[in-house]
């Protein structure tokens, strides 16, 4: 099982990632997409990416706009996996967005 991170370790990440928040044990960002099929085209790629990594956010859909919120659900809360997997979401985002 993943090692939680604390609470500081959570902030120092977030430095790193701007476009995210910590909310109730997760990280989540919200995206909006230029069209729907852009939206598929990106929760694709991250499909792809967390079948790899074996780790997998949950991803919320609406027309175009995308909640990701990365969590180890068997850790508890938010662990050095999603710090990655958000990290690679926003390599996504910047590539396909």
């Amino acid at each position: 099982m993943a090692e939680l991170l604390t609470d500081d370790q959570v902030t120092a990440a977030l430095s790193a990632l701007p476009d995210w928040t910590a909310q109730d044990a997760a990280l989540v960002r919200t995206a909006e997409l230029p069209s729907f099929a852009r939206a598929i085209q990106v929760v694709n790629r991250v499909a792809e990416i967390a079948e790899n990594d074996d780790h997998h956010p949950d991803i919320d859909i609406r027309w175009r706009t995308l909640v990701f919120r990365c969590s180890t659900h068997s850790s508890g809360g938010i662990t050095a996996l999603d710090v990655s997997l958000a990290g690679e979401i926003d390599g996504v985002l910047d590539a396909l967005g």
